[in-house]
């Protein structure tokens, strides 16, 4: 497999650390099991998202969800079962998949965590970007001219 250098445009650029961070991010060989769980990411108002993620078998005290820097940051760990003894339990077919795993998704600016939710073996993380409104947008009225003409100062020819 082919990687790229992104180093020549880490010093040829400024301010994009965002874009490049990203694109370290996605070009790296990390891919330790990107494919459990399963989740879908929809989008459920102009600034609003929805991850929902696939956790059957776990309970509410074995996920963890948590933000910080801009990542959130989804961790499970499955409490061992202490009723059943594992030598009384003979599985014929085990295709439920309850081993622990953590799931990383990295955040854009302003975009806040606003609840979470475990039902019939899902778990919904919803989302929203909020815009502080010194960063929104905002209309400058231009002024009229009363007709008046701007001073003009004659220069002196030089040489």
């Amino acid at each position: 497999m082919r990687t790229l250098n992104l180093a020549p445009l880490h010093r040829a650029t400024v301010g994009f650390d965002q874009i490049t961070d990203m694109m370290d991010r996605i070009m790296s060989n990390d891919t330790n099991n990107q494919t459990y769980p399963p989740y879908n990411i929809e989008k459920t108002a102009e600034d609003g998202w929805r991850i929902s993620i696939a956790v059957a078998g776990f309970s509410e005290e074995d996920l963890n969800v948590e933000v910080k820097e801009n990542a959130l940051h989804i961790t499970a760990n499955k409490a061992e079962d202490d009723s059943a003894n594992p030598q009384e339990r003979r599985f014929l077919h085990r295709g439920i998949a309850t081993r622990a795993f953590s799931r990383r998704f990295h955040l854009a600016d302003h975009v806040k965590v606003t609840g979470a939710s475990h039902e019939n073996g899902m778990l919904h993380i919803d989302l929203v970007r909020e815009v502080p409104e010194a960063l929104k947008p905002r209309r400058i009225e231009i002024a009229k001219s009363e007709g008046k003409t701007a001073d003009v100062i004659e220069a002196e020819k030089v040489n």
